[in-house]
């Protein structure tokens, strides 16, 4: 089957760009409904120490679920094929929220979100992977980037679903529902040709998650994967969710919603991650988009910490526009699919954004325990040093990673000893 049957708009695109929606519409729910879910299974929302307790255990398992699931499902992906991984995850991870819909303690909320945790960390890097194996490689970084883009449309749409329905228990048990259409829709899309060829062949070592540590330029090109998406979760992670906390010290009194700034974050995120296909086709170059990005990126966080953000309007446009320039996931995540073999691609393309995501919580342990409780250093300074270790890290990655643009993917991975 020759991926050159398929074009950006083809059926495989499409639904993968819906279940990359429905993923981003599970994966952000809680941090939109975060203090009415908690008020639903009782707890005190004056009590702010047990707020911070529930809350943080909860996301936390669902980011060691995204953690294990990467790991799991990127495995089977190259075992079993890209669209078990489709199928398995969705069916999972439909089912995990339908049953947050009816959670009645912080335990059974943190085990349902583990669940679905696990269930939504095959989701995105199955479809990047199939996307890049069914397209042309002059059209690959278009389709993926359209997948994303559209994708992450999925938390502005949480975010209106919860302010029409003002129900959070129905908010999950819509994006259940959601799940069992899409589970629907995949029935048409196809397998990946250079799958079937991989899978025919004998010896050859497939979703071996252990090869990527079994030689230094394999390891090498893996970890400088993970490092180059490091900015999307700290702007997420600490900027945008913290948006009123830093609103607070940069001009006082505030009327800033956390989920409204996360909601036109990711609008700058899909509008971003739509852009940089293009931008990835205008060059013929992955990294010269990416760097063009990366610097938008570093001048939005220096207009952040700025003077100009000085009242909620403000914040709120620059919000966006962080979003914006971090919106290169599509692409960071395609760069990781087309760096490995066929036998290894769907765990590489799965398992990197679930490392990356499971890197916030060394990114709060930095900007929280280190440079605040330990060095007493207050919020905005914290929040800049943090960013400043964060940038430095993915510009170095950034050098030594190798463009892929015109990358051929039809090869495999050869298991051999550490080896320079």
């Amino acid at each position: 089957m020759s991926g050159k049957k398929f074009g950006i708009f083809s059926v495989p695109v499409i639904v993968a760009a819906l279940g990359y929606f429905v993923d981003i519409y599970d994966l952000l729910l809680f941090t939109i409904v975060r203090e009415p879910s908690l008020q639903g299974i009782g707890v005190v929302l004056t009590d702010k120490a047990q707020v911070i307790a529930a809350s943080t255990r909860i996301i936390n398992w669902q980011m060691v679920g995204l953690l294990i699931g990467g790991v799991i499902w990127g495995t089977i992906g190259d075992k079993k094929g890209r669209l078990s991984v489709l199928f398995g995850s969705i069916a999972l991870y439909s089912i995990a929220n339908f049953l947050t819909g009816y959670v009645q303690t912080v335990d059974q909320y943190a085990w349902a979100r583990f669940v679905a945790g696990v269930g939504l960390a095959g989701e995105l890097g199955a479809g990047i992977t199939l996307v890049s194996e069914l397209l042309p490689k002059e059209k690959r970084g278009v389709g993926t980037s359209l997948v994303a883009g559209i994708g992450l449309f999925g938390a502005v749409f949480a975010y209106f679903i919860y302010k029409g329905t003002n129900d959070w228990r129905l908010c999950y048990k819509i994006g259940g529902g959601l799940g069992i259409v899409l589970l629907l829709l995949r029935i048409s899309v196809a397998e990946s040709g250079m799958f079937h060829q991989v899978k025919q062949q004998v010896g050859v070592q497939r979703g071996n998650f252990l090869m990527f540590f079994t030689n230094k330029k394999r390891f090498k090109k893996y970890f400088l994967a993970i490092l180059i998406g490091l900015p999307t979760w700290y702007v997420i992670g600490i900027l945008v969710n913290l948006s009123n906390r830093f609103a607070g010290e940069l001009y006082g009194e505030n009327h800033v919603e956390s989920g409204r700034a996360i909601m036109y974050a990711y609008v700058g995120i899909a509008v971003g991650d739509i852009l940089i296909g293009l931008v990835s086709q205008y060059f013929k170059s992955r990294k010269k988009a990416l760097l063009c990005f990366f610097v938008l990126c570093m001048f939005s966080l220096v207009l952040f910490f700025s003077a100009f953000n000085n009242n909620d309007t403000r914040m709120y446009a620059i919000c966006a526009m962080l979003g914006f320039s971090t919106g290169f996931w599509a692409i960071f995540i395609t760069m990781g699919a087309e760096q490995f073999g066929t036998n290894l691609r769907a765990t590489a393309a799965t398992t990197i954004p679930n490392m990356v995501r499971g890197a916030l919580p060394l990114i709060n342990l930095m900007f929280l325990d280190l440079f605040q409780k330990t060095w007493g250093w207050g919020l905005i300074q914290s929040g800049i040093i943090t960013g400043v270790v964060v940038m430095s890290i993915t510009i170095v990655a950034f050098y030594f990673t190798e463009e892929t643009f015109h990358k051929d993917l039809n090869y495999v991975e050869t298991e051999y000893p550490l080896t320079p």
